[in-house]
């Protein structure tokens, strides 16, 4: 079997095995991400109309209903093209942005290319991003078959992930982050679009965040701890596949990470780039809170697996409870817009408190 081939066989394996547990199993972060550890404060006299609320807004150019994107949930197997085909076309009919899986199996096997390929198809007109891991930027990294896929798929944008943890628990991962933050600095430079970049639940410090934004990344997803917990994923994984060794890794490692708000805050406080909140972000509340603190969008993966599993319908309505949900948080803050999110007060208890004193 060619190279190439029989490692894109062993992604997609993987891919099948993630979606199979993160719909199967419990695999969210037994430490919270911090949002109910945030309240705003409540304006009784707002003095506008509920339908005077408007939650649009803009990324890149592309217009949003409002500030919500489906984050990077899978491609590769053929069982995930149906995913992608769903998910984007409720993004067209919702007017959200969507970034795609790892495109990494559609780079060693261009078979596999049509299940992201599809998004496009489908949704002509939203934003859509594709993404691609640090490992594999650190190691034989070909820009030219990159730059050819992004024209396929026609992307908006181009989302590098971090995900050291998982790959140091994962069966067969590849733990290799040397000479990332250059080849990063070279894809900016290199890369006729926006460049985002995105932790995978483990959340992004102060420190890497001013990293990022001195390398010229236009975006930066969170992403932090207490959403989906790709410790626990591959812990899971690790012991099905025997490695008992692995597994035990990943329950230890199971709580390590900085809490999403947290993340959000110090990262908020130390760049000015545009920044997404990700992971456990689960209600529209959440993604009001996420702007209060310095946001421009919220993000969700799991959720969105979770109910486009069940339906396309399904997934539509949880949009728009999801809606719902943050224009009653704008209405009850006395927000017509967006952007007046920002002036809104709130106060945090002992929790986050004890986290942001550190």
């Amino acid at each position: 079997m060619h190279k190439g081939k029989e490692m894109s066989d062993k992604v997609q394996r993987r891919k099948v095995d993630h979606i199979s547990i993160c719909l199967k199993e419990n695999v969210e972060s037994p430490t919270s991400a911090g949002f109910e550890h945030l309240h705003l404060v409540h304006n009784s006299l707002p003095e506008i109309d509920f339908e005077e609320v408007n939650p649009s807004t803009s990324i890149f150019g592309h217009k949003l209903s409002f500030p919500f994107l489906f984050d990077s949930i899978t491609g590769g197997p053929k069982e995930t093209k149906a995913i992608n085909q769903a998910i984007s076309e409720v993004a067209q009919e919702k007017s959200l942005g969507l970034f795609l899986g790892s495109v990494r199996s559609a780079l060693e096997d261009p078979s596999t290319k049509d299940t992201y390929i599809v998004a496009r198809d489908v949704a002509p007109d939203i934003f859509l991003a594709v993404n691609i891991g640090a490992p594999q930027l650190s190691r034989n990294f070909d820009l030219d078959k990159l730059k050819n896929f992004i024209s396929d798929v026609k992307a908006d944008a181009l989302v590098v992930h971090l995900n050291p943890l998982q790959e140091v628990i994962q069966v067969d991962g590849e733990p290799y982050f040397r000479g990332v933050y250059e080849k990063i600095r070279y894809i900016v430079k290199n890369v006729n679009l926006p460049v985002i970049v995105k932790e995978v639940g483990a959340g992004i410090s102060k420190e890497t965040a001013a990293k990022l934004e001195l390398a010229g990344v236009s975006a930066i997803n969170v992403a932090g701890l207490g959403g989906t917990n790709w410790a626990i994923v591959e812990s899971i994984r690790s012991r099905k596949l025997g490695d008992h060794s692995k597994g035990a890794l990943g329950k230890l490692f199971s709580i390590w990470g900085i809490p999403s708000v947290v993340s959000l805050i110090e990262c908020a406080q130390n760049v000015k780039i545009p920044l997404i909140s990700s992971g456990g972000v689960r209600s529209g509340l959440d993604i009001a809170k996420s702007l209060v603190l310095g946001a421009k969008y919220g993000a969700m993966a799991l959720p969105v697996l979770k109910s486009v599993k069940k339906s396309k319908l399904d997934l539509s309505s949880f949009v728009d409870q999801l809606l719902f949900e943050f224009k009653t948080a704008m209405f009850l803050t006395g927000c017509r817009s967006v952007t007046e999110l920002k002036t809104v007060r709130y106060f945090i208890d002992s929790y986050l408190r004890s986290w942001l004193e550190r």
